[in-house]
């Protein structure tokens, strides 16, 4: 085994991450990138969940007319297909995978049951959590988080479209300022857009440390898994 920082991590990725540049669907080209890198950890004897938003499908203020607990349940179904296409694209590259989901569908993945998960992941298969939490009025970010608890993980790896936690957002603010290491509780106070709010108070009740990067360059989780200084560290 590889020197390796982390041996149970929780990979959260978002919807969006997968379509690349279609900003729809999923683009192989993009999630055959981002296996590939989950494959190397894996071979490194890293344990490794997943967490999969839905946003390449559907997104909550796509369904502003609609009653919210129906469109919070369709961004669930959404987190389901990218969690089958991540298994389709693990298992092409020889990974043992399994999908859990928050919502029964025993015909294409197994119910979350928290032993269960956790055994796969001691027999070295990757476990990809679908459907969030199983709740409406809760966001993928408050799943990962929650699995996160209940597996036990050292790190929840927050895969971002920017390369870290900004004190303004880095699109709009040209000066806003990058922090290397930040504290829960002051992303709540100073309300930065890391996470929602649910999920970074259970993060930080629970003492997970949370690092966030850039998924634009996938070979960053290796990078961290490794111990190098990538993105941003809260705790």
């Amino acid at each position: 085994m590889e020197d390796i920082k982390y041996k149970r991590i929780l990979l959260k990725l978002s919807g969006e991450a997968l379509a690349g540049e279609n900003k729809t669907g999923v683009y192989a080209d993009v999630i055959g990138k981002i296996c590939d890198q989950i494959k190397i950890v894996v071979e490194m004897g890293v344990q490794v969940g997943i967490v999969v938003g839905g946003g390449n499908f559907w997104r909550g203020r796509y369904g502003h007319q609609m009653e919210r607990t129906t469109s919070d349940y369709m961004g669930m179904l959404a987190t389901a297909m990218n969690g089958l296409a991540l298994q389709d694209t693990l298992e092409a590259r020889g990974i043992k995978t399994r999908v859990q989901t928050a919502i029964e569908m025993r015909q294409i993945a197994e119910p979350y049951i928290k032993r269960k998960a956790i055994k796969h992941l001691e027999n070295g298969r990757v476990v990809i959590f679908a459907c969030g939490t199983g709740n409406p009025y809760f966001t993928t970010d408050t799943g990962a988080a929650l699995r996160a608890a209940e597996i036990d993980a050292e790190v929840i790896l927050l895969a971002k479209t920017i390369d870290g936690v900004y004190s303004a957002d880095p699109k709009l603010d040209k000066n806003a300022v990058k922090y290397d290491h930040i504290k829960y509780l002051d992303i709540l106070n100073q309300d930065l857009k890391v996470m929602d709010a649910t999920a970074t108070s259970l993060c930080m009740d629970n003492n997970i440390p949370l690092r966030v990067f850039a998924i634009e360059q996938p070979e960053n989780i290796v990078k961290i898994i490794k111990g190098e200084n990538i993105g941003t560290v809260v705790e």
